[in-house]
């Protein structure tokens, strides 16, 4: 399913405040520890700390 976009400001200091509904609906609670990374031009991709590790661990039992 296709979800509405929001419209986010980049602060002075850098930071984005990414609405709590977004969060909820990919299951990323307050105080999730989270991956920062570019994926091309112009995007940016989050991901949770914690799956990232999983599938480093399974790669490696692979």
């Amino acid at each position: 399913m296709i979800r509405e976009p929001a419209e986010l400001d980049v602060n002075e200091a850098g930071r984005v405040e990414i609405p709590l509904g977004i969060l909820a609906e990919a299951g990323i609670s307050p105080g999730t520890k989270l991956l920062v990374f570019s994926d091309g031009d112009g995007r940016i991709a989050l991901r949770r700390a914690e799956d990232a590790i999983n599938d480093l661990l399974r790669e490696r039992t692979l």
